[in-house]
């Protein structure tokens, strides 16, 4: 039987109930282990937290949101296991299963019926006085943003050494294809279909006339430094919304296409585009 593993996102309406589905769809079908903090309890079913679940499974049922997907990532991804997502949120890009079609995706599952879709991460790398002191891969962004009290940032955009541009604004998202229509897309940036191989740099509010995002190649090298004009600029480092570390100007961050992707198990024929339509329409 398939080793299947089961996070759930207990902050979301009815978690409970279409957990229960889940599990009665596996019912001697698979062993099943889940995140310890779901609110379950049974002898068939093995608690684990989520860092020993994912070095468990051979896949991982997710039922959440996107987010609840985004905070999975990395974990699945370094144990190459592959996520089905079950939607409890809003919108679901990547949690494709609706909650009416528990049962067909778990038989899909469980039969091989499905197809799976890589999608790429990215690995970010902040240096102070020229030493590495935080590595972190992302599924759907890297934000560099204003310290609290600090009015704007003065950024630097680099690609292999060439610049790029040069931003005043609160921020700068650089986001993933699949990043494209999260935190990207509410600061204006592109829609970008999640099979291809780039990153989307976006500013947040630029104080400048023009400004635009900027398509650059994930075989390339992005670093983001502050610009020395700006005395007190100070900025925070995230990565898929979870703080890395405070920088300034004399500290870089260098961002590379990650040794890790996510593999997203897909069920039916629905694409990229019909569910593009569908949420954002």
């Amino acid at each position: 039987m398939k080793k299947i593993g089961i996070i759930v996102n207990t902050q979301k309406d009815d978690n409970d109930k279409y957990l229960n589905r889940v599990l009665t769809a596996l019912s001697g079908r698979a062993e099943v282990y889940i995140s310890d903090s779901a609110n379950v309890s049974s002898p068939e079913i093995t608690k684990l937290s989520n860092s020993d679940l994912a070095k468990t499974v051979e896949y991982m049922i997710v039922l959440g949101g996107d987010g609840t997907i985004i905070g999975a990532a990395s974990m699945c991804a370094r144990n190459k296991v592959p996520v089905m997502g079950i939607n409890l949120g809003r919108i679901g890009f990547m949690t494709e299963v609706e909650c009416d079609a528990i049962d067909d995706a778990i038989d899909a599952l469980l039969s091989g019926n499905y197809k799976t879709e890589r999608r790429m991460m990215m690995k970010a790398q902040i240096k102070k006085d020229g030493k590495a002191i935080s590595t972190c891969h992302a599924l759907n962004d890297i934000v560099v943003s204003k310290s609290a009290g600090v009015k704007l940032v003065g950024i630097d955009l680099y690609t292999n050494d060439e610049l790029v541009n040069r931003y005043i604004a609160d921020g700068i998202i650089i986001a993933t294809p699949t990043g494209s229509t999260g935190y990207s897309i509410s600061a204006g940036g592109p829609v970008v279909d999640p099979m291809m191989n780039l990153y989307v740099a976006t500013p947040v509010c630029a104080h400048m006339l023009s400004v635009r995002s900027a398509i650059l190649s994930a075989d390339k090298d992005i670093v983001i430094k502050l610009t020395r004009e700006y005395a007190d600029n100070k900025a925070l480092v995230s990565a898929d919304g979870e703080v890395q570390s405070e920088i300034g100007n004399s500290d870089e961050v260098i961002i590379s296409r990650s040794q890790y992707s996510l593999e997203l198990i897909k069920i039916g024929n629905q694409s990229f585009y019909d569910t593009l339509l569908k949420k954002l329409s």
